[in-house]
C-alpha cells in the first residue's frame, strides 16, 4: 500500500529596496490564479501560466514601475523559482522531465525542463523591443531565466518561428507551463529520486 503524496506547497516573501513580493505556489491546484503585479500583461501571461500548468499563484507584487517593469518581472521569477524548489522539496517520484511543443497562431514554440538542480537557460527566441501594455517583450526571457536560476533546473526555449511578438511570449509562457506541469507530475512507475545519483 502506497503512502499519500504531499500536498505540494510554498510560500515566498521577498523585499528589497526596487520590489517588495509576496508569492504562494500549490503545485497540486486546479490552475487558479490571484495576481497584483501592476504590470496587465505580465498578469494576462501569469494566468496563462497557472492555467496550463494547472498550479495555483498568488502573487502580490509592488515594484519601483515609475523606473520600468523590470524589477518586478524579474524578481517575480526569482520568487517563482524560489517556491517550485521549496515546493518540490527532495523531488522523490516526479518524472523530472517535460517537454511541449505548442502552436499559437503563426508562432511554434518549445520549451522543455529538466528539474536537475542545475541552473541552465537556453534561449532561442527573437524578441523585437516591442512594448507589450507596460511589459518590454525581451522581459520573458528575464523573467524565465530567473525562474531557472532560483529553481535550480534546466530550461530550453526554442521558437522555431513566429512575427507577432505578444503571439510568441503567449506561446513561451504556455509551452512552458505545459513542460512544467508534466515534469512535476508523479511517475506512478518510480516513487524514488528519478536520478542514479539518488539526489537531485
Amino acid at each position: 500500500m502506497s503512502l499519500p503524496k504531499p500536498h505540494r506547497v510554498a510560500q515566498i516573501r521577498r523585499e528589497t529596496a526596487e520590489t517588495r513580493i509576496s508569492f504562494s505556489l500549490d503545485l497540486d491546484g486546479s490552475g487558479q490564479a490571484k495576481l497584483s503585479s501592476g504590470v496587465g500583461f505580465f498578469d494576462h501571461m501569469l494566468t496563462l501560466l497557472a492555467k496550463h500548468s494547472l498550479f495555483d499563484l498568488s502573487i502580490e507584487a509592488q515594484g519601483d514601475l515609475h523606473v520600468d517593469s523590470h524589477h518586478t518581472v524579474e524578481d517575480v521569477g526569482i520568487c517563482f523559482g524560489k517556491a517550485l524548489s521549496q515546493a518540490l522539496g527532495d523531488k522523490a517520484g516526479i518524472n523530472r522531465y517535460g517537454h511541449f511543443t505548442l502552436p499559437m497562431d503563426e508562432v511554434l514554440v518549445t520549451s522543455s525542463v529538466d528539474l536537475s538542480g542545475r541552473a541552465v537557460c537556453i534561449w532561442h527566441a527573437d524578441l523585437p523591443p516591442e512594448v507589450l501594455g507596460m511589459f518590454n517583450a525581451p522581459l520573458a526571457e528575464e523573467f524565465w531565466r530567473a525562474v531557472a536560476g532560483s529553481a535550480a533546473m534546466n530550461l530550453h526555449v526554442v521558437c522555431h518561428h513566429g512575427r507577432n511578438s505578444h503571439h510568441i511570449v503567449e506561446g513561451i509562457f504556455k509551452a512552458t507551463a505545459r513542460a512544467l506541469r508534466m515534469a512535476v507530475e508523479y511517475d506512478p512507475r518510480n516513487g524514488g529520486i528519478p536520478s542514479t545519483k539518488g539526489v537531485l
